[in-house]
């Protein structure tokens, strides 16, 4: 389903409306601080909207992994992983940008129990290659 543009609408990307499971990671520093789940609202190409358990503070970095509707060969669950800055927050509704994504395979089998947090951290690699990239003023979205 796609979102309707309205005529005061700024973004330029059309939205796709679709509720799908969404797990996030929010990094401060060297630190995960906060990690929760939730259901995306919508996602453009640049960016997702999504409802989670925690107000996510604009600037920071932050990593979705959601469920995709599509099964990779016919038979393999598949998730969709973004990294971006968050750049909105309205109570528990977020959204944030995609500056980078990987389509990764998930376990068949639903675990009622969240995973562990993977300690490999990707989010932390590409936080640092940002932020060495882009000068200061460039850093924080407006």
């Amino acid at each position: 389903m796609i979102m309707d543009k309205k005529e005061n609408e700024r973004r330029t990307k059309w939205r796709f409306a679709i509720e799908r499971d969404v797990r996030y990671k929010l990094l401060e520093g060297d630190a995960i601080v906060a990690t929760g789940t939730g259901q995306t609202i919508d996602i453009s190409s640049s960016g997702v909207a999504f409802l989670g358990q925690h107000v996510l503070v604009p600037g920071a970095f932050v990593e979705l992994s959601i469920s995709w509707p599509v099964l990779l060969d016919d038979s393999c669950p598949m998730r969709l992983v973004v990294f971006g800055r968050v750049v909105r927050c309205v109570n528990f509704a977020n959204a944030c940008t995609i500056d980078k994504y990987e389509f990764r395979t998930q376990s068949r089998v639903f675990r009622d129990a969240p995973t562990p947090i993977r300690s490999d951290g990707m989010l932390r690699r590409w936080a640092d290659a940002v932020m060495r990239s882009k000068p200061l003023e460039a850093r924080v979205p407006a």
